[in-house]
C-alpha cells in the first residue's frame, strides 16, 4: 500500500504527451491511486488487472516503464518478466513486492530487471525511482526534443532507444520531413557521439564519382586523380555514415554497399589494401524500397542489410501540433541571421500556418519563414507574407478555418499567455482565466498543449 505523503503542488510537465507507465497491478485500490498520481505528475498511463492480459496487450504499447506487482492472481512476477522481457527491447521493469517475497525480486534483478520497491512505499520515493529509470532517454524536465505531437513523440522514443545500440537504421519519409534531422538526433544521443557524422545524398552525386566519394581513391586512380582522397566511410571513422537518399544507388554501388555491410572492409579506387570499416550506417530514402526490391531496381540482400530497424519519419500535415512551435523557431533564427529585429506573426497568419497542407513539409516551412522573414515590410507577418501565390492568384490571403478551429486557437493562445505569467501554474491560469482548475486541465489536454515554460 502507499503511505500517506502531503497534496502535490499543481504542475504542468507534459500533458498528454509525457512518458508513458505500464501498470501491472490487480488491487483496484493500489492501482486507481498510482494510476492517478502518475497522472497528475504528467505522466500517460495504460493498467493491466492481471498478468496474462498484461502478456496479450503490451505488444500494442509503447512503454518507457513497466511497474508489475511481483504476485497476481494468474502468473508470478518471474513468470511475467520471463515473456515480456525479450518484447519490450530493455524497457526498464520495476518490480512491487512484499517483504517475503524479496528473495524473488532479488532473482528478477539478476535475471535482468531495473529494480524493485517493497510495501509499503512513498509516492515520492517511486516517482523519483521511476524518473531515474527512463533519465536516460527521456528528459524528464525538457520533455520531447523532436516537437510536441504524438506521432513524432513515438519517433522520439524509437530513437534515444536506438541510441543505446548499433544496429543499422533505415529512416522512411516523405521528403523535407526531417530524416536527416533525425539521423543527427541519433547521433547525439549515443556513444558515438563525440565521432563524426558524415553525410552523403546518394542522389547528388553522379554514379561515376560516387564510389571514390565513398570509398576514396588512391593518386592515379583514374583521370584527374593526382593525390590520395579519403572518402567518406574512412572519414567516418568510429562515428556515423548517414546514406540518405540510397534508393538511387546505382546497381554496382549497391553490391559493393553491400560488400562493405556485409564484409566491414572496403578498398579505395586503385588500391590493393583492405581498409576496415567501424562506423554505424544509418541510410534514409523518401522512396518505397519494397517496391523496388520488387521492381528489381534495388537489391533484396542490401535491403535487409540496411533495413535491419525501420523509422517512419512522419509528414508534418501528420504532426499539426508542431507547425506553431516549428514556425517560431525557423521564424527566430531568420530574424537573428538576417539582423531584422524580431518579427512576429499576426493570429491570421498563425491561422494561416495551420491551415495549410505542406506537400514539402518541414523544408516548405522553412523556406517559407525564410523568404517572409527576409520579404515583410513590417514586423508583423502576414498570411500574404508567407503564401504569396493566393495573393498572385487572385486567392484571399487569408484562409477561411471552421468556427471550430478558430475558438481552437484562440483558446490555445489565451491559455500558452496566461501559463507563461503563471510560469506553469495550474491554479494561477486557471484564475486569471475565469475557468475551474479541472476545466483547465481538460482544455489543455484537448487542445494538445504543452507550456515551455
Amino acid at each position: 500500500m502507499l503511505s500517506q505523503i502531503s497534496e502535490p503542488r499543481p504542475r504542468l510537465p507534459i500533458l498528454g504527451r509525457g512518458p508513458l507507465v505500464v501498470l501491472i497491478e490487480d488491487d483496484p485500490v493500489m492501482g486507481q491511486s498510482l494510476i492517478e498520481w502518475f497522472n497528475i505528475e504528467g505522466y500517460r498511463t495504460e493498467w493491466f488487472r492481471t498478468g496474462r492480459d498484461a502478456i496479450q496487450k503490451l505488444g500494442d504499447t509503447d512503454p518507457d516503464v513497466i511497474l508489475c506487482d511481483i504476485r497476481l492472481p494468474d502468473l508470478t512476477g518471474e513468470e511475467i518478466f520471463k515473456v515480456i522481457a525479450p518484447q519490450v527491447f530493455g524497457t526498464p521493469i520495476l518490480f512491487i513486492t512484499g517483504f517475503g517475497e524479496i528473495d524473488q525480486a532479488v532473482r528478477l534483478m539478476k535475471a535482468g530487471a531495473a529494480d524493485y520497491m517493497t510495501k509499503p512505499f512513498e509516492i515520492d520515493a517511486l516517482l523519483q525511482r521511476i524518473e531515474k529509470l527512463i533519465a536516460s532517454r527521456w528528459a524528464l524536465t525538457e520533455g520531447y526534443e523532436l516537437g510536441n505531437s504524438p506521432a513524432i513523440a513515438i519517433v522520439e522514443r524509437q530513437l534515444r532507444r536506438l541510441a543505446t545500440v548499433d544496429s543499422t537504421v533505415l529512416l522512411t519519409g516523405p521528403s523535407g520531413a526531417g530524416k536527416e534531422v533525425a539521423a543527427r538526433f541519433l547521433h547525439a544521443k549515443g556513444q558515438r557521439h563525440p565521432q563524426p557524422f558524415m553525410a552523403i545524398n546518394c542522389a547528388a552525386i553522379p554514379a561515376e564519382l560516387l564510389e571514390s566519394e565513398i570509398f576514396g581513391h588512391e593518386k592515379g586512380a583514374f583521370t584527374g586523380a593526382q593525390a590520395r582522397r579519403i572518402g567518406y566511410a574512412e572519414q567516418a571513422g568510429d562515428g556515423i555514415l548517414f546514406l540518405d537518399e540510397v534508393a538511387d544507388l546505382p546497381q554496382t554501388m549497391q553490391a559493393k554497399l553491400l560488400r562493405l555491410l556485409q564484409e566491414r572492409t572496403f578498398m579505395r579506387v586503385g588500391g590493393d589494401r583492405l581498409t576496415s570499416f567501424r562506423a554505424r550506417v544509418i541510410a534514409a530514402t523518401n522512396a518505397d524500397l519494397t517496391q523496388r526490391v520488387k521492381d528489381g531496381r534495388f537489391r533484396e540482400d542490401l535491403y535487409y542489410r540496411l533495413a535491419v530497424i525501420v523509422v517512419d519519419i512522419p509528414a508534418l500535415r501528420a504532426r499539426p501540433e508542431d507547425i506553431l512551435a516549428l514556425a517560431n523557431r525557423f521564424l527566430g533564427e531568420f530574424c537573428s541571421s538576417f539582423g531584422t529585429g524580431q518579427k512576429q506573426f499576426s493570429f491570421l497568419a498563425e491561422d494561416a500556418l495551420l491551415a495549410h497542407d505542406y506537400p514539402g513539409n518541414i523544408r516548405e516551412l522553412r523556406n517559407r519563414i525564410e523568404r517572409a522573414v527576409a520579404l515583410a515590410e513590417t514586423d508583423l507577418i502576414g498570411p500574404a507574407d508567407l503564401f504569396p501565390e493566393k495573393v498572385h492568384r487572385g486567392d484571399s490571403s487569408d484562409p477561411v478555418l471552421s468556427l471550430q478551429q478558430s475558438r481552437d486557437n484562440a483558446e490555445r493562445r489565451a491559455i500558452l499567455a496566461a501559463l507563461a505569467l503563471t510560469k506553469g501554474d495550474v491554479t494561477l491560469a486557471a484564475q486569471r482565466l475565469d475557468v475551474s482548475r479541472s476545466t483547465l486541465f481538460e482544455k489543455i489536454r484537448r487542445l494538445d498543449i504543452r507550456y515551455e515554460g
